[in-house]
């Protein structure tokens, strides 16, 4: 599945600096595994704490704030999300909505910065190895992003990315376990930061990869995203991946019920809150036509 991403694809040629720092990162998870038994409890958990943060600066702020628009968020949220989206380290807001934006206009084509089309290695992490498609630069012209840049929370972080990923990627998640419980800064490096971004970086390419070739297809059976309910596990909402692509507005990315979808729990407290308004929600009257109408009858 995944020899095609080379020459292959339109002349994509291999950016070969990914390819080692890619390959490095994952050597390094795979070894601060070995560090596991020997960490202190509240690391491990901060650890976990700090991938919570890191998905909800992609889920609820990158992916359904700023690419989709589907709820509006008040400035001290905003600066939160901002803040998470730069412990994500999956480049800065305005980059990572551009190409979503592509992604769902033309997806799976060669104009779809992770085609799903080149297979499962392509689409998880393959496309990162290469120069973008001339397809994906081309007709990604074409759309409008100015919505992106008239919000000077995304100029503030696209502005000052590089030093805001060093501090909230890697600084401040292996200086707290340290100076807090103790925690040697070997350990709170390679499992608060390394292991944690790692993890997080594939959680979210599985949305690209799996949510896009396996599972079912309740409300289009004529596109290529899927109901993925792991993918939903781990990227804590971002799994009903065709009822997303089918509703793209919906701030939810789900239908709304007691399904798993931490993103949504937590857009719902901040509106609770104060600091959200404007979910917008397709209708019940909407989502069951649609199912009988293009689904393939799987719920």
């Amino acid at each position: 599945a995944g020899g095609e991403g080379g020459a292959a694809g339109g002349g994509q040629a291999i950016v070969w600096r990914n390819v080692v720092l890619m390959g490095l990162l994952h050597l390094g998870a795979v070894y601060a595994l070995s560090l596991v038994p020997r960490a202190h409890i509240l690391t491990l958990l901060w650890a976990y704490f700090c991938f919570l943060m890191t998905a909800l600066g992609v889920t609820a702020g990158a992916h359904r704030l700023w690419s989709h628009r589907s709820y509006k968020a008040k400035l001290p949220l905003r600066i939160f999300l901002a803040a998470a989206n730069s412990m994500a380290f999956q480049n800065d807001i305005y980059e990572w909505s551009r190409d979503h934006r592509v992604h769902h206009k033309y997806s799976e084509t060669d104009a779809d910065p992770h085609n799903a089309r080149r297979g499962f290695f392509f689409s998880h992490i393959g496309w990162l190895f290469v120069r973008k498609h001339r397809d994906v630069i081309e007709k990604g012209r074409k759309l409008d992003f100015t919505d992106l840049l008239d919000d000077p929370v995304v100029r503030f972080q696209r502005k000052y990315y590089k030093s805001s990923v060093v501090l909230m990627c890697f600084v401040i998640p292996t200086f707290v376990p340290w100076y807090l419980w103790g925690e040697s800064l070997w350990n709170a490096y390679f499992l608060a930061s390394i292991l944690r971004y790692t993890i997080s970086l594939n959680v979210t390419w599985l949305v690209n990869s799996a949510a896009h070739m396996y599972g079912n297809r309740p409300y289009d059976k004529n596109i290529n995203p899927r109901q993925n309910t792991l993918v939903t596990l781990g990227a804590i909402g971002e799994g009903f991946h065709n009822y997303h692509h089918t509703f793209p507005f919906d701030y939810s990315a789900s239908e709304l019920g007691l399904k798993f979808n931490p993103t949504t729990w937590f857009i719902d407290f901040m509106f609770w809150l104060g600091l959200v308004t404007d979910r917008k929600q397709a209708p019940k009257e909407m989502i069951q036509a649609r199912k009988e109408r293009t689904g393939d009858g799987s719920a």
